[in-house]
């Protein structure tokens, strides 16, 4: 039999959608699980994208310009004008999901074997597109005590070898939700332009920050112009992840010509989606005020109710949607597991996404959990209530 590639066996599962087998065999018994394990949120996408396909009089399906359509690019660079991010449609990449738009940014600036240093923990995938492209990810650790902060200048300097290409940050953050400040993102810029490295920044849920805090985005630090790969994407930020439309934004020519030739393999992003996206421009700001306004306060109902059960902590997140939690648990793979299998309270159970998956070193996050607060107010208080009764009764839970 022939066997499979050692690049297929290093792919990891993703820690988000592995329990799902385990979360249809609990829906099938009649158990009403809560979905906290993925950032899939419930808020209506924007009706003018959803229109624009209603009404959509395009007698064939296209292929589009492999940068995407002109129109859209040009959209787009009035759309991060508001975001202070100046750019041309010319240095604008529509690609498939904020996914390719990273994936075609590896492969692009590395070579196989050179190194990315990532704080974490991390997007999941990240891990699974740096196997793709063939570099070795490089975690720096952050810690759940400070709120992820970005580690010091210092312990980037420590990491950086001969090989060293580039740092990945995701800026609001998943998992941690962290936002970095204007002095982090300063000790950043100065490693980025010291040692010439690719910055790698993704920004898809710039729109989602709270309690005053500002996102600034790292195409506006100074100095390192043409190092910046900026990574977005339209499915958090309209709710409209089945669009797969992302972008690759970079003023880097040459790093911008090298992606083309990527884009070009793939012959075109999806025509459908771009239409949505494009239409999604105009959604009103209205929008974006009751979308804030609206996971501001199921950021406070779930880290809140976390924080009261015993030996729970959970820092609380300052943009996107997402917060990670460190529980009184041997094991969260196992009790992640454990309670879609073994658990219900008075019907319903939880599904979370164990952190380890978000660590370069699986046991760093033994015992914590990422959770999504994209559910409504009293579905993430009955979440708490549901984890608050299951910690006294899973058999691996530590005395707080």
């Amino acid at each position: 039999m022939p066997t499979i590639s050692h690049k297929g066996q290093q792919m990891p599962s993703s820690p988000i959608r592995k329990l799902v087998p385990f979360a249809e065999a609990a829906k099938k018994r009649g158990v009403d699980v809560l979905h906290l394990n993925i950032g899939q949120p419930d808020i209506h996408s924007p009706q003018v994208a959803l229109d624009a396909i209603h009404n959509l009089d395009m007698p064939v399906l296209e292929y589009s310009h492999s940068a995407g359509f002109e129109s859209y690019r040009i959209g787009l660079v009035n759309y991060y004008a508001e975001h202070d991010i100046t750019v041309t449609k010319d240095q604008i990449l529509v690609t498939t999901g904020g996914s390719e738009a990273l994936l075609f940014a590896m492969m692009a600036c590395f070579d196989p074997g050179d190194e990315l240093i990532i704080p974490e923990p991390f997007y999941a995938n990240y891990n699974a597109f740096a196997i793709t492209a063939g570099i070795k990810v490089v975690p720096l650790r952050s810690s759940i005590e400070d709120g992820f902060a970005l580690p010091p200048e210092g312990a980037f300097e420590a990491h950086i070898t001969r090989r060293t290409k580039g740092i990945l940050i995701c800026n609001p953050g998943n998992p941690t939700g962290r936002v970095y400040t204007p002095e982090e993102l300063e000790r950043l810029r100065h490693v980025v332009q010291k040692h010439d490295l690719f910055l790698f920044a993704d920004e898809v849920y710039r729109e989602f920050c709270y309690d005053g805090t500002q996102h600034i985005s790292a195409m506006e630090l100074a100095g390192i112009s043409e190092n910046v790969v900026l990574i977005d994407s339209v499915s958090k930020r309209y709710s409209m992840c089945g669009a797969r439309v992302g972008a690759l934004v970079t003023r880097n020519k040459a790093l911008y010509d090298t992606a083309m030739k990527f884009a070009q393999a793939r012959l075109s992003p999806p025509t459908l989606g771009q239409v949505a996206s494009e239409a999604a421009l105009k959604t009103p700001k209205s929008y974006f005020e009751s979308v804030n306004a609206e996971y501001r306060e199921r950021r406070n109902t779930l880290v809140e109710g976390l924080n009261t059960i015993p030996g729970v902590l959970c820092p609380m997140p300052s943009g996107a949607f997402y917060c990670v939690a460190d529980l009184p648990i041997d094991d969260a793979d196992v009790f992640c597991q454990w309670l879609l299998e073994h658990f219900q309270h008075e019907g319903h159970t939880v599904m979370m996404a164990p952190a380890s998956g978000f660590y370069a070193e699986p046991a760093l996050g033994k015992r914590q959990v990422r959770l999504a607060y994209v559910l409504e107010k009293d579905k993430l208080e009955l979440a708490v209530e549901c984890l608050r009764v299951a910690l006294q009764k899973y058999p691996g839970t530590v005395p707080a």
